[in-house]
């Protein structure tokens, strides 16, 4: 580099504070540099992490629905559905996530956090999720710890989703069709299933988990669909 062009480059935090130490500079006045050069590195990771961000939602584009609900009748994304598309692009990028949970105000809910890192930068996420193991209509369907699992991983979903700006649709992008039903995407069935209130529900949750799995010809997810709507009619009719 031409000798001009250094004497107009200004100093970096670093060189200050090693010319600031060489000639003798007082206690105070090395804090105030290491101040300012940890200010600095925390700006410049944001500004690398903002961009990062914007190169990762460059590549993403809508992702397709894999599950239904027979209760909205409507279809969404499972999490793995989401992990499988988005992390190969956000780990590309750099990024890091955690999930967690922190203590809520109310006590039928989950305060699900994410935590989203890249290179010295953290960035926290906050959603609260209902726990309360309430049904559609009212009625108690699932035990405490159920409602509250169900909580963690629907708040999972959700910020994934949330952090990246991502779109759900039933076109699916990722490249792949076809196979075996997620694990996560037979268990919500399941979890349906072994939740019906009435004969009229078992019977739509496992009409609608049926037809999902012999789509896909899964033959291992219908034949638990079949054991476990038999396993809940028997609930049912000993209740009546």
């Amino acid at each position: 580099m031409p000798t001009t062009e250094l004497a107009r480059r200004e100093p970096t935090a670093m060189e200050l504070l090693q010319s600031a130490v060489d000639k003798g500079a007082g206690i105070e006045t090395v804090e105030r540099l290491v101040a300012l050069q940890r200010d600095m590195r925390e700006y410049e990771a944001k500004v690398a992490f903002d961009g990062a961000l914007h190169q990762c939602q460059k590549q993403m584009t809508l992702i397709g629905a894999d599950l239904y609900n027979p209760q909205t009748k409507s279809k969404y994304a499972s999490y793995a559905k989401l992990d499988k598309v988005l992390r190969p692009i956000y780990s590309a990028q750099g990024f890091s996530l955690s999930f967690d949970t922190e203590p809520s105000a109310n006590p039928d809910s989950v305060l699900m956090v994410c935590y989203v890192s890249r290179e010295g930068h953290t960035r926290t996420y906050h959603l609260p999720m209902p726990a309360d193991g309430k049904g559609a209509k009212g009625g108690d369907v699932m035990t405490k710890t159920h409602a509250t699992g169900a909580a963690t991983a629907y708040g999972m979903r959700y910020l994934l989703k949330m952090i990246f700006n991502v779109a759900v649709g039933e076109e699916d992008n990722d490249g792949n069709g076809g196979g075996s039903m997620a694990e996560t995407e037979v268990v919500s069935w399941l979890d349906n299933i072994e939740a019906a209130e009435n004969l009229d529900d078992l019977k739509k949750f496992y009409r609608a988990a049926y037809q999902e799995a012999e789509k896909l010809r899964d033959n291992d997810a219908i034949k638990a669909f079949v054991k476990a709507k038999d396993k809940r009619k028997v609930e049912l009719d000993a209740r009546s």
